[in-house]
């Protein structure tokens, strides 16, 4: 199977073009004018937007892996981080909490709706892309000898769905911080930017190498672990194992802090 970061040997992929049952259907730019094969194995966003011209499914693979770089984040941050605060912004949130609600049931209720609309987008991503890519390109196979990947576009679905849960998790993150800016600031700009901040520091800290073994406490330093399931392994990594148990401590915090926070600030507005 693949090698993640691993230059491809001279003429690898370029030299024998991968064998795929069935025709393709034009109808997208990426029919029309398709990119060539990877100079680099290693690259993974080049490896999947080549495959996803070969085997619809990979369309679906090749969104995930671009949205949840930062688009999907943004997406997250402000579904939760407009949740409590348009309502203070409007001055909504003194209204409503006039009525016989409890705060941590007011808090329940904005949660999962957050929690709801941000599993939803994150799931139309690989779903619309799957789509589009089975329209424009079939459902295909993919057989590609010369660097022993051999998947069905069954199993290549299968294995984006899982990938998708996982994305969504590893991401959850985000959404309990901005859920507490949500519940500290009236504005919800703010809230939204407070957790696109730390999304963001995250990644700067995960990508300087001096840190070592810091670096795989960050929430983001096991975003891309997915990735592995469709190059070397079958099934979830032991990375993605780690991931998905390092978001528990950050998520509880977060969500620990805004029921704390909300249930003794003053409502003014």
């Amino acid at each position: 199977m693949w090698h993640v970061r691993q230059r491809a040997p001279a003429g690898n992929l370029g030299a024998d073009q991968p064998h795929v049952r069935g025709r393709h259907r034009p109808g997208l730019d990426l029919h029309s004018n398709p990119p060539g094969p990877p100079r680099d194995i290693g690259d993974l966003a080049d490896a999947f937007t080549y495959l996803a011209t070969k085997s619809g499914p990979y369309m679906g693979v090749a969104a995930l892996n671009f949205f949840s770089r930062f688009l999907l984040v943004i997406v997250i941050a402000v579904l939760a981080g407009d949740a409590i605060a348009s309502e203070a912004s409007w001055g909504n949130l003194r209204a409503l909490l006039a009525r016989p609600i409890p705060r941590s049931r007011l808090l329940g209720a904005k949660l999962a709706s957050a929690t709801t609309l941000a599993f939803l987008a994150a799931m139309l991503i690989p779903v619309a892309g799957v789509i589009i890519g089975t329209i424009a390109f079939g459902w295909h196979p993919v057989d590609i000898a010369v660097v022993g990947l051999h998947q069905s576009a069954l199993r290549v679905t299968a294995t984006l769905a899982l990938a998708s849960l996982y994305v969504f998790w590893s991401l959850a993150w985000v959404l309990a911080a901005a859920f507490m800016f949500s519940t500290m600031t009236d504005s919800p700009a703010g809230a939204v930017f407070g957790a696109v901040g730390l999304y963001v520091f995250s990644q700067i800290l995960d990508g300087i190498s001096a840190l070592g073994s810091i670096r795989s406490g960050l929430p983001t330093d096991y975003l891309d672990s997915w990735t592995h399931m469709f190059t070397h392994t079958i099934g979830p990594t032991a990375d993605m194992l780690r991931g998905t148990l390092l978001q528990i401590p950050y998520v509880a915090v977060f969500l620990g802090i805004a029921w704390w926070w909300f249930n003794h600030k003053d409502i003014l507005s």
